[in-house]
């Protein structure tokens, strides 16, 4: 897998990373990041296929996380090799890759943190993400010369203005006027019943605590998730985030990191709390 590009923000001894969600890029955790940044070093990821990190012919997650666990490893590693685990944070898409992380690469996690997703299939109609894509792919970017120019095409395919800002940040200037996406659409659109799916691969639980945070006004959690959630996380607590959908760190921002703090405060793995 190709590079993967990171920023690094506050100077924390504590460590945690970040994975953001499809068509997301590492900064949309930049201001949890900064509240975070007295006591934690936030390495914010570019997932690969998204921002500044490299393209990939195909999707696996567990090629993703197994590649991520090393970006990890290379980043947070002592002279000597050795790793004081890190928390790490993952929504939707980069929560499925954390939570492929954490149970092959147990001993690089502290703990957990999966946001809105659950390890199986999307509640989601995979049919709302391929009409995300292709949109942005419908675009004529030979008629771009400014975002807001695609902003105008995109309007008809794409009413809602957060959703249309939110794919808008993917748009970047590519020289001599002219503008392009910077995810992998193509491959990412082919790869939708991968992405929306779960991998099967063999590993044993992940015994570190796990928050399960969900938005109110989200189907993306449903109730038949619970068992395999508990199976796969034997320590999971799940946290309800009021009033918010699946972006539930842009929309509830607050109460999201309220949520965050109070479970990255717990007593970890050798510290087990009572109950």
């Amino acid at each position: 897998m190709g590079d993967i590009a990171y920023q690094l923000v506050g100077s924390g001894t504590r460590k945690i990373v970040f994975f953001h969600g499809l068509m997301g890029r590492g900064r949309n955790f930049g201001a949890i990041a900064r509240s975070l940044g007295d006591e934690f070093t936030s390495m914010l990821v570019d997932m690969p296929n998204h921002g500044e990190s490299a393209w990939t012919e195909t999707f696996s997650y567990v090629d993703m996380a197994d590649a991520l666990a090393e970006v990890v490893r290379g980043e947070f590693a002592n002279a000597d090799g050795r790793l004081e685990p890190v928390a790490l944070v993952g929504h939707s898409m980069g929560g499925k890759a954390a939570m492929v992380l954490a149970l092959r690469h147990p001993e690089l996690i502290e703990r957990l943190a999966v946001v809105d997703i659950a390890p199986g299939a999307s509640g989601s109609s995979p049919g709302g993400f391929e009409h995300l894509l292709t949109s942005m792919a419908a675009v004529d970017l030979s008629r771009v010369t400014r975002r807001s120019d695609a902003e105008a095409q995109l309007l008809e395919r794409i009413p809602d203005t957060t959703i249309r800002q939110f794919l808008l940040q993917n748009l970047r200037p590519a020289g001599g006027g002219s503008y392009a996406w910077q995810p992998n659409l193509a491959m990412l659109t082919d790869a939708l019943d991968e992405i929306l799916g779960w991998p099967q691969f063999a590993a044993p639980p992940y015994t570190g605590p796990v928050v399960w945070i969900a938005g109110e006004n989200s189907n993306y959690i449903r109730a038949e998730d619970d068992a395999p959630m508990r199976a796969l996380f034997p320590r999971v607590r799940k946290a309800t985030i009021r009033d918010s959908g699946h972006w539930v760190h842009s929309e509830q921002p607050e109460r999201f990191l309220a949520t965050l703090r109070y479970f990255l405060d717990q007593p970890g793995p050798e510290q087990p709390s009572a109950g």
